[in-house]
């Protein structure tokens, strides 16, 4: 079968009422087949043929079914078979659940059979449709083609929904009523790792190569963290660099953007007291009262919520509204339009840098001076206030997000209980058992045959559409664990009820860490005092021998040595966390790698 066939001819095909018209002339004796094929423009053989196929009774009826000319070679599946499946494919991409070509064409095999359609021998001895069906296929509908999808954790696919966000429009709106906000007075905060390693451009090389290689720092970079703030208006603050080591020395800051600070943390990252210095660092560049507040969008990381910082934002007028769980690569202005383009350009710079510095290796005391470079080609006016404007922070719309946006929260919806029976045609409103909030998502319904249609989820389904032959993916009902982490959602932080309970849960937390630890050599274990002074001479050369190596905690930086709780590595830059800290993930990705992959998503 010929893939990509075209028509070599100009071949004039008459409507079918010309060849009954024709056809009629010469039954009655009118004119012979040549004088009619003459008369109505018909190849003369053409309808010669055509007069042998149609009956009296159809030119009488001046109806028939006889076809004429070029036709559509034979297909498998109807029009509207094949729109269901394009409709069915569209969905599972939509929730993030997409098939792959050879998971299509076994849908496609499956459908056929269930539908009792003819299919080719070759569909039947492979038990899948042939690469013929599923080129022609692609071709006859546009609307789909083979993408790469870009990897999403199933956490920031199902928190994204329609509660969780209405609940930080909620919030938002009351802000507004309260105080009034300008575009000047709302900022957004967020952090960013610049590792000394960069993701190379792309080049010009020869073809006929199956790999191309370009010159990288190393192969395992260290990560500085870059905290950064902007406003609706287009402005920005000095940003804040954390370098990785204990002590903070002036002359790290060596080519940074004028008017910034610098911090040291073993881990590299935020912690309460860094971000401490970043809240300062706020309110003196932005001369913020408790008369003329300003309003601070940031997310739920735990270094975030520090007591002492939310006390000092409420002493100096700074209101501070959190976004909802794993929903910043939506809602927050930074990832939204901000980190992607900064990214490129570090990447840039550092290639740059290491032209320019043959022999060379990009170390962190180098990455404030890349930083500075590329700073200024993100932070354009116009991109700042665009991440903003598609957020729907300023101006201010709650209805920014269509319901193509929640479609992969459609994995853990729930129908909702209170939902009458009898109301079946009417569109089901969804709610979710995930660890968030319940949801609302709709989807494209299967019954229409338009392409561009999004309407709502239905709750009756056709017997033999796609979706009844592979039913799409639901996640069943999240069981409750005895250990959980607490489960945040989207909340103005200085109000003083959250502010309350924030401070309760920190001084239980902090009540519970210090309990008295057990005294292996109490009277409740019967040890020799050779055995006691063996283990403690064991005890200390462990002890001497890991000074240098310790290691310590990504989220809340406490070292290994004093800590009893099992430890997680991260899959991606291969440092450790408490097993709590890191919500028990069997593949844990630290948040600032996965923060990487929102910024080169974005």
């Amino acid at each position: 079968m010929v893939r990509t066939y075209k028509k070599k001819t100009d071949r004039y095909i008459p409507p079918a009422d010309i060849f009954l018209r024709a056809a009629r002339d010469i039954r009655n004796g009118i004119s012979s087949i040549r004088k009619a094929a003459a008369d109505y423009n018909i190849n003369y053989k053409t309808l010669s043929r055509f007069c042998k196929k149609v009956t009296p009774e159809e030119l009488a009826n001046n109806i028939t079914k006889v076809q004429m000319g070029y036709q559509k070679p034979r297909q498998v599946f109807s029009e509207e078979e094949e729109m269901q499946l394009e409709n069915y494919l569209k969905k599972a991409a939509d929730i993030y659940f997409g098939l792959t070509p050879k998971e299509v064409k076994r849908l496609a095999y499956d459908y056929a059979k269930a539908l009792g359609k003819v299919m080719p021998q070759k569909w039947i001895d492979t038990l899948m449709a042939g690469p013929d069906w599923f080129s022609g296929f692609l071709k006859r509908h546009p609307r789909l083609s083979i993408r790469t999808p870009q990897s999403t954790s199933l956490s920031r696919a199902t928190s994204f929904n329609r509660t969780n966000v209405a609940a930080f429009f909620d919030n938002l709106a009351n802000l507004f009523d309260r105080y009034s906000f300008r575009p000047t007075d709302i900022y957004n905060m967020d952090e960013t790792g610049v590792t000394t390693v960069q993701r190379p451009d792309r080049i010009v090389a020869r073809k006929g190569f199956r790999q191309i290689g370009a010159i990288t720092s190393a192969e395992r970079g260290t990560l500085v963290t870059v905290a950064i703030a902007v406003s609706a208006s287009g402005n920005s603050i000095p940003p804040l660099f954390i370098f990785p080591r204990v002590h903070f020395k002036d002359h790290f800051l060596r080519g940074a953007p004028a008017g910034s600070i610098g911090a040291a943390n073993r881990s590299g990252w935020m912690n309460n007291d860094i971000f401490l210095t970043f809240m300062k660092h706020l309110v003196a560049t932005v001369k913020c009262t408790k008369k003329s507040p300003i309003l601070l969008l940031l997310d739920n990381l735990d270094s975030h919520l520090s007591i002492a910082s939310l006390n000092f934002a409420k002493d100096n007028g700074v209101v501070m509204l959190s976004f909802p769980p794993h929903c910043s690569h939506k809602m927050q202005p930074l990832d939204r339009s901000v980190f992607y383009s900064l990214k490129k350009f570090i990447n840039s710079n550092c290639d740059s840098w290491l032209r320019t510095n043959p022999g060379k290796t990009i170390t962190i005391y180098d990455i404030p001076g890349i930083v500075g470079n590329a700073l200024p080609l993100a932070l354009v006016p116009n991109n700042v206030t665009s991440g903003f404007k598609v957020s729907g922070i300023y101006p201010f719309n709650r209805d920014i997000f269509s319901d193509q946006d929640f479609l992969p929260s459609y994995v853990t919806d729930r129908p909702n209980p209170n939902q009458e029976s009898a109301n079946l045609l009417q569109p089901v409103e969804m709610t979710t058992n995930t660890s968030s909030p319940s949801t609302s998502a709709q989807a494209e319904s299967w019954s229409s045959t338009s392409a561009s249609s999004a309407s709502t989820i239905s709750a009756i389904e056709s017997a033999f559409s796609p979706e009844a032959i592979r039913p799409l993916p639901k996640a069943q009902e999240r069981k409750n664990t005895k250990q959980q982490r607490k489960k945040r959602k989207s909340a103005i932080l200085t109000d003083t009820p959250v502010k309350d309970e924030l401070e309760a849960e920190q001084v239980a937390r902090a009540n519970k860490a210090e309990k008295p630890k057990r005294n292996l050599f109490s009277e409740n274990f019967s040890v020799s005092s050779n055995k006691k002074k063996k283990y403690q001479r064991k005890q200390h050369k462990q002890e001497s021998s890991s000074e240098e190596e310790e290691t310590f905690c990504l989220v809340c930086d406490g070292n290994y040595s004093n800590s009893k709780d099992s430890w997680l590595q991260c899959t991606r830059c291969k440092r450790w966390a408490h097993e709590k800290c890191a919500n028990r993930n069997l593949f844990y990705v630290c948040h600032n790698c996965d923060s990487d992959d929102d910024d080169d998503s974005s």
